[in-house]
């Protein structure tokens, strides 16, 4: 077997973990959910949680992956020989996931081609999107790109390929950020709209026309967003723990990618809502839904005039960049389960779970035309291939593993396990007593009533 590599610093950690945090869940999920969800109370709603049960997941991932010095499939098996079981969907989710993220992050590709080569205006076209993941090869060609690319990094290891990686992309990442947003709020428009009314829609909590029941949906979206954002329940940040050194301060680090993974999430409703209200409206911007990057965001660049194919062209780039460092992640999680399981050398684990998520995505493409066919999943949505792996990925394994995880530390191997990990060089645990009555009790109740609603059972 491999000797274990590590991060060279804590800088190293929390880049590469901020940066498998900080992908399309935050960018494209997060602000299409904030605008369907009452803008400000989704914001509300989400800073509780991260703060509460996010901190909580985070902490307990990275406290087991640090102490077992494994990946996810056999670390939950070191803690409790009973807990295997949570080790085998922890690695399914990301095995799962992997395929049609990077199918989502050619998707990204093709868009940054487009408006590199000023074709923005084509894209902003009614059916452009439609009309492209319908298509045989560019769809395949795109995934094949996006999923060398990332393979060719984590074929790197963990301070060549991730670290070194992370280090440069996330900096530029969050300047990029930064400058859309702010830009984003000088836009006005021809009848009265402005980025800044735009910002209060997103920014100020709103309970018109929203019952027990919205207000409800909105706590789960919230927590369901948590998991695309925040990396827990795929195996990830267990993964990341187990190379994080002994002599590190694990709560520091994960109070700092909680921050940055918030501040991104934040930032992206503020880069995307506000233009989208200037140029939609509030009703287009509420109704946009997913499509509101690969469809509403287009036709809005578009009426930017010429400045249009740049800001989209930098804005894709962005997208694609933290679309790389989330899907590095994701693979991580598969290829370091399989070194620690099977002893096999990372180079064999990366050409064979590679090999196996093209032959997997290549099917998910064809999903599309050649293989489409609709089904109704049992929350009710309509669903075909793609948004079928997406379901049992995201809304039954990911809840199913959470609540394995809170089952096993708050009430097998109890609290103190994660607790003296995360004390172990001397630090001060700030939200022990939140710490302790959230893994035991309200966490697993809040996901249970999530798994029930993804069911189709609440």
């Amino acid at each position: 077997m491999e000797k274990r590599n590590s991060f060279s610093s804590s800088l190293g950690f929390v880049l590469a973990a901020a940066g498998s945090a900080v992908g399309l869940g935050n960018i494209w999920r997060f602000p299409y959910l904030a605008a369907k969800d009452g803008g400000g109370l989704f914001l509300v709603v989400y800073l509780v949680l991260a703060l509460t049960f996010g901190f909580t997941m985070m902490v307990s991932e990275t406290a087991i992956g640090r102490k077992t010095k494994q990946s996810a499939l056999t670390a939950y098996g070191t803690l409790h020989k009973k807990s295997k079981w949570i080790g085998v969907f922890a690695c399914l989710v990301p095995f799962l996931i992997l395929p049609y993220y990077c199918i989502i992050g050619g998707w990204v590709l093709k868009y940054c081609v487009t408006f590199m080569t000023g074709n923005g205006l084509t894209a902003a076209q009614d059916g452009y999107f439609t009309d492209f993941i319908t298509s045989y090869a560019q769809p395949i060609v795109f995934d094949v790109i996006f999923l060398l690319a990332v393979a060719v990094v984590i074929y790197q290891g963990v301070n060549k390929g991730i670290e070194s990686f992370s280090k440069i992309l996330m900096p530029v990442l969050l300047v990029m950020v930064v400058g859309i947003a702010i830009f984003s709020l000088t836009i006005k428009e021809n009848e009265g709209r402005s980025g800044l009314d735009g910002l209060k829609v997103y920014v100020i909590p709103s309970l018109a026309g929203m019952g027990v029941k919205d207000v409800f949906i909105t706590i789960l979206d919230a927590m369901g967003q948590l998991f695309y954002s925040i990396s827990v329940a795929m195996g990830i940040m267990i993964t990341y723990g187990s190379y994080f050194r002994d002599d590190s301060n694990l709560l520091k680090s994960v109070n700092q990618i909680e921050f940055f993974d918030t501040l991104v999430a934040f930032l992206a409703g503020v880069m995307i809502i506000p233009a989208v209200f200037v140029f939609l409206g509030e009703e287009g911007m509420r109704s946009s839904g997913p499509g509101l990057m690969f469809i509403a965001l287009p036709k809005v660049f578009s009426q930017m005039g010429f400045m249009g194919n740049i800001i989209g062209a930098v804005f894709f780039i962005m997208v694609l960049f933290a679309a790389l460092t989330s899907a590095m992640s994701v693979l991580e999680a598969v290829v370091a389960s399989l070194i620690d399981a099977f002893g096999w050398s990372r180079k064999k684990a990366v050409i064979i779970e590679t090999a196996i998520a093209l032959v997997i995505g290549i099917v998910i493409c064809l999903g599309y035309n050649a293989l489409y066919f609709e089904i109704t999943l049992p929350n009710g949505s309509v669903a075909q291939i793609l948004d079928i792996m997406d379901y049992i990925s995201n809304q039954i394994f990911m809840p199913v593993v959470a609540i394995g995880t809170c089952i096993l530390v708050g009430w097998i191997v109890k609290p103190e396990t994660v607790i003296q990990e995360a004390t172990k060089n001397g630090e001060t645990f700030g939200r022990k007593g939140l710490f302790i009555v959230m893994i035991k009790y309200i966490a697993p109740v809040m996901l249970f009533a999530l798994l029930l609603v993804s069911l189709g059972i609440l």
